[in-house]
């Protein structure tokens, strides 16, 4: 692929980067780093980004299924890059070179992922960020719920909604009903993320947030009507961390 110069690489940046795309054009200036994507695993890549390393909880990206607002949409971030030519290595190396070096004042830790994982992760970014579509074959299967239609049930007095185990923004249980009367919420956390459960409706309640292996929990004295039950940790709901609870 044939370099391009340096004031070429920053015309071509600069629209996204006025449009709101925190993107790493310091590591552009730096000099991108050279692709990888031919030795990556992207299957791990996508993993990491919708599960352990927690990207999703913050970025955007419609082929991975994630919804998170902390941090800048990376297909917004990457759409004007493609459309002015730049390919996936060159995207790729963004990325890569991003999560080494964090821009100033970021909440993305340093070194979120590293060697063969920082790789991977950003391999599959550089493969899919701004590109329309569905992810195909062993792609496809990563990172997906399909919690919408299930339905969580009071038992003894408790009603238990898990966050899903692979760290996509999203209870087990896309539903809950319950009779008016005390009940008490809990949320077990398998996922390597922080989380919480709250209502919202006739009336209102919060457990804390808590990390893997936690359960957060609380007791509510509910009337009938409808709730929301959702996550608070900033940017969860938005991402798609919630559900609908009928009480009758």
């Amino acid at each position: 692929m044939r370099a391009l110069p340096l004031a070429e690489l920053h015309r071509k940046w600069r629209p996204a980067c006025a449009a709101g795309a925190a993107v790493a054009l310091a590591a552009v200036a730096a000099g991108c780093g050279t692709g990888t994507s031919s030795h990556a695993d992207l299957v791990n890549g996508k993993k990491l980004f919708v599960g352990k390393a927690t990207c999703g909880s913050c970025h955007t990206l419609q082929r991975a299924g994630t919804k998170g607002t902390q941090g800048p949409n990376l297909d917004d971030a990457f759409a004007n890059a493609r459309q002015n030519g730049l390919g996936d290595s060159v995207i790729e190396g963004v990325v890569h070179d991003q999560i080494k070096n964090p821009r100033r004042g970021s909440i993305m830790p340093k070194d979120l992922v590293t060697g063969d994982d920082a790789r991977d992760v950003a391999a599959y970014v550089g493969r899919v960020a701004g590109r329309p579509g569905q992810d195909t074959g062993l792609l496809a299967s990563v990172g997906t719920t399909d919690n919408a239609n299930k339905t969580a049930v009071v038992k003894g007095g408790k009603l238990t909604i898990p966050a899903d185990p692979t760290g996509a923004l999203a209870f087990q249980f896309g539903k809950a009903t319950a009779k008016p009367g005390k009940v008490t919420f809990s949320m077990p956390n398998p996922a390597p993320i922080q989380h919480n459960i709250a209502i919202k409706g006739p009336v209102n309640g919060h457990g804390p947030v808590v990390g893997n292996g936690g359960d957060s929990t609380f007791s509510a004295t509910l009337k009938p009507g409808k709730y929301e039950y959702l996550c608070e940790v900033p940017g969860h709901a938005a991402g798609g961390m919630k559900g609908t609870l009928t009480v009758k």
